[in-house]
């Protein structure tokens, strides 16, 4: 496969690449080892400009120069690269994805349009690798979609991943603080955030208690193929938006199936890898859940980039009156929780023979 040991890498697009998921997508697809930015889509009032004078650059480095050189095309099926990676807005992605896929491509999208499609895998791939079979019961062909979860539910699923598999789950309440730039660019006005917590974000509590049930949900084989059984707990959330411009913090309480020590609890995590490690994919992180000492970590300003952002930092792990234990997390929303995780979903896709 030229994609990951070749000398030629594998071509990709990135639709939606003006936005801020785009952009980040754009950043950390320019020096990739296996893809190669080949095409840029965006809005029919972008297309044709530079994506240089395209894209309001947000990100503190500025765009590769080979890339902002590059015309900006119209979002459409007429695409050549056969991997697409998808930024649209949740509003047009839908059936402008499933085209492309019925087109012959692979969409590795970060849109909530085709999340919970039942064929569709919703991937976290250090939790559900083997969720990328569900493709096959697709009515693409060649082509498929791949989707990564909300960014709140990664973070979420890659802490509470270890405990399935070592304890059993019976119960989530979890309270997000989430980050200015999960809403997107130009996001809530400054005057509704200064100052101010906002304790709505619209979806995002169906999303945590929807998605993760999905992600951490079991393969079973039916007459019709493949589908995924819901994970048998249940989760309660409860979502804020707060003035941080990076890193979501989500204070966690659970109930294990099987009781367990701190000291265990902690230990899963510190030991848990998957497939991407195993595999040795470019975005994964070493360990995909680090745990940090300290009575006041992790917070975000000091541990949304661990290990380039793709891991989750759990911390103050303690006893939980009424479900049994208690932490908290900090996820880099718009690396692992956006464009990271699409890159390593996609990557997962490469390595499985999907691409």
């Amino acid at each position: 496969m030229s994609g990951s040991g070749g000398s030629r890498r594998m071509p990709v697009a990135v639709l939606g690449a003006t936005g801020s998921v785009g952009q980040r997508l754009v950043s950390l697809l320019a020096d990739h080892p296996w893809f190669e930015v080949a095409a840029l889509t965006a809005s029919d009032r972008s297309a044709g400009k530079r994506y240089g004078d395209a894209a309001r650059w947000l990100l503190p480095d500025p765009p590769p120069a080979r890339i902002a050189d590059m015309a900006v095309l119209p979002t459409e099926p007429a695409l050549e690269p056969r991997l697409v990676f998808s930024a649209l807005d949740a509003g047009v992605a839908g059936p402008v994805e499933a085209e492309l896929a019925r087109q012959g491509h692979v969409v590795v999208s970060n849109a909530r349009s085709h999340r919970l499609d039942a064929d569709v895998p919703l991937l976290v791939p250090e939790v559900n690798a083997d969720h990328l079979c569900l493709v096959a019961q697709q009515p693409y062909g060649s082509g498929a979609i791949v989707t990564n979860p909300n960014c709140s539910t990664i973070g979420l699923t890659l802490a509470l991943g270890p405990l399935v598999d070592a304890f059993g789950l019976e119960r989530v309440h979890v309270v997000t603080l989430q980050a200015v730039s999960g809403a997107g660019y130009p996001g809530i006005s400054s005057l509704d955030m200064v100052d101010n917590v906002v304790p709505f974000i619209a979806g995002e509590e169906e999303k945590l208690e929807v998605e993760t049930l999905k992600v951490l949900g079991t393969v079973r084989d039916g007459s019709a193929g493949p589908h995924v059984a819901a994970a048998p707990f249940r989760v309660s959330a409860q979502c804020n938006r707060v003035p941080v411009l990076d890193g979501h913090l989500e204070c966690v309480s659970v109930t294990l199936a099987r009781d367990a020590a701190l000291d265990a609890i902690r230990g899963a995590w510190e030991a848990f890898c998957g497939e991407p490690q195993a595999l040795e994919l470019p975005s994964a992180p070493r360990r995909p859940v680090h745990y940090v000492d300290g009575n006041d970590r992790p917070q975000p300003r000091l541990d949304r980039d661990v290990e380039r952002g793709m891991a989750v930092a759990v911390g103050r792990l303690r006893p939980c009156p009424l479900f049994g234990h208690k932490f908290i997390l900090v996820t880099h929303n718009t690396v692992r929780g956006a464009a990271g995780g699409a890159i390593l979903c996609a990557e997962l896709a490469v390595a499985r023979g999907l691409v």
